[in-house]
């Protein structure tokens, strides 16, 4: 690291789009978190299974909080930049201007977001060709990827869309383009939903089988054909009405961005673990998984050399941390899924009621709630007969599969609080148990997972982080600063800012070790069986799907 001591402190910002806001912070060179402020964006959902939001909107969010925490830097030097979003997909017309992804043609309306399954038939179709582009994601694409919902807008939205696009972009990238200018794409986009090869580039045989020859066009210039590593600069620096926009010095180095899960990603497994004596300290950063868990929950392993994993994203190189090949699994919906359940059940209103009274967040009352249930009831499991199949968005790891929903087993009359108390913490062991069956498919793989490390917005309740830690087995490292996404994305422009050599020593040096948590041996009888009886739950929904295929 570059540094004259005798001057200013630098910061870095970094900045985050998540589903339904934005967030920023501003980041010291240790990776501490001095300020940070959030905002939140629009959502459309015009019909079911289309999810819309407005680049616009979301820009505007982009500088609203950054100016705020950028006051924060005093007499400090901000140094860079770096971006993270959602795997959302842009549509912009040949003046860059916002184009419609709706058939009622308002213009505000122009990314379909990484939730949106519209293109469930497109994306059948483009797994029915075996392509052996898709051996790099787990051997079938997602409806989350961006072809489908490309192929989806050319069939359905041809004349007033298709036809008068000037570029598409993801939307990480069009942050950075907003902020520069450059029409420069990050290799993470590209590799992990587009298709794109680290290696050998876009693959023309590809878009011409599912129908998007036209894409080729122009050296593929509307999705990108000048494409770098995360953390690597983009164009010349922040411009002069970026940063008016954005409350920042024109001319700040601005970082190639990253998916926001890979953010979270960057911001913790690198951490040093030395003196904390775990069995796992002195193993190599390639036997760590890290868990980024909000709306949706990512996971992340990365090795040394490509291991092909089935339902299970990549392998793809350098699309996290350079020089390491990445797998990515992943849940389509965690903390969405808590939220619906809870929300929806009858004993609802008691618990805000209560919650409210005592001044408690929602589920931190919920969880004392359940110790209090506990104590009641010493020695019962509680959940060994409710079980829950957490499948309700589809299965996008390690099954692959968008027609599975959800299920719960052990339903009674009752609906009040305990009920809701006991089906929240079956739902919860259903995404820890989820996790366990991505794990354990990747290590028959061929990864060697001995640690999970957590962050997002689901790593601050406790509950969830024990039960992943009782559910897999593995100690559960949880990061100094919570909000590890930030850091990632601030790493990033720490990196471009040239203050570091590279991405891995700038992770070394920001990444912190918070909070360790260890499974408690006592329960792994009890989650043995849970998780026998959860894979009885997938073979059941398959054999119930086959009995009333054509009916």
């Amino acid at each position: 690291m570059q540094k004259d001591k005798a001057e200013a402190p630098s910061y870095y910002i970094g900045i985050d789009v998540g589903t339904a806001s934005v967030r920023a912070a501003l980041v010291d060179q240790c990776g501490a978190v001095v300020d940070q402020a959030e905002e939140a964006v629009k959502i459309w959902e015009p019909r079911s299974d289309h999810y819309e939001q407005s680049s616009d909107d979301i820009w505007g969010a982009c500088c609203a909080v950054t100016k705020k925490v950028a006051q924060s830097a005093g007499g400090g030097r901000i140094r860079g930049l770096g971006f993270d979003a959602t795997c959302s997909l842009v549509v912009l017309d040949k003046q860059f201007q916002p184009l419609a992804v709706n058939a009622e043609g308002d213009h505000r309306r122009n990314v379909i977001m990484w939730m949106d399954h519209r293109g469930g038939n497109q994306v059948e179709r483009i797994n029915g060709t075996k392509h052996g582009a898709l051996r790099y994601v787990g051997g079938v694409m997602s409806v989350e990827m961006q072809p489908p919902k490309l192929l989806w807008l050319k069939e359905n939205l041809r004349r007033d869309c298709w036809d008068k696009a000037g570029h598409f972009f993801d939307l990480p990238d069009f942050l950075s383009w907003k902020a520069t200018g450059a029409l420069t794409r990050s290799l993470c986009t590209l590799v992990c939903k587009w298709t794109y090869s680290s290696d050998g580039g876009w693959d023309d045989t590809f878009w011409k089988e599912i129908g998007l020859e036209d894409l080729i066009e122009d050296d593929y210039s509307k999705i990108g054909n000048h494409v770098v590593s995360p953390g690597a600069p983009v164009g010349s620096n922040l411009t002069s009405q970026a940063a008016r926009d954005l409350g920042l010095p024109e001319g700040i180095a601005v970082a190639a961005s990253l998916i926001d899960a890979h953010a979270g990603g960057l911001g913790v497994i690198g951490a040093d673990l030395s003196g904390y004596n775990l069995p796992c300290e002195d193993e190599p950063i390639t036997s760590r998984l890290a868990l980024i868990c909000g709306t949706s929950s990512c996971h992340m392993a990365i090795s040394e050399e490509p291991i092909f994993v089935p339902g299970v994203w990549g392998p793809y190189y350098s699309a996290m941390v350079p020089g390491f090949w990445l797998n990515e699994g992943g849940q389509s919906a965690t903390g969405k899924l808590i939220d619906h359940v809870v929300r929806g059940h009858d004993g609802f209103s008691e618990l805000q009621q209560k919650a409210q009274s005592r001044g408690r967040h929602l589920y931190e009352y919920l969880n004392h709630h359940l110790d209090q249930i506990r104590a009641t009831r010493p020695g019962d499991s509680l959940t060994g007969d409710l079980h829950v199949w957490p499948d309700f968005h589809g299965n996008r790891s390690p099954l692959a599969d968008l027609s599975l929903k959800g299920m719960v087993v052990g339903l009674t009359l009752s609906r009040g609080l305990d009920d809701l108390a006991l089906l929240y913490l079956a739902t919860v062991q259903s995404i820890a148990l989820g996790t366990r069956h991505i794990l354990e498919t990747m290590k028959s793989s061929g990864h060697n997972i001995s640690s999970l490390f957590l962050c997002g917005g689901l790593s601050k309740n406790p509950l969830f982080v024990q039960m992943h830690a009782d559910i897999t087995g593995l100690p559960v490292v949880l990061s100094k600063e919570v909000e590890s996404v930030l850091v990632g994305a601030a790493i990033l422009g720490a990196c471009a800012s040239g203050d570091f050599t590279s991405i891995r020593e700038a992770m070394q040096k920001m990444a912190k070790v918070g909070k360790i948590v260890l499974p408690n041996p006592e329960h792994n009888r009890f989650y043995e069986k849970k998780y026998q009886v959860f894979l009885k739950l997938y073979e059941h929904q398959k054999e119930y799907q086959a009995i009333m295929d054509g009916w």
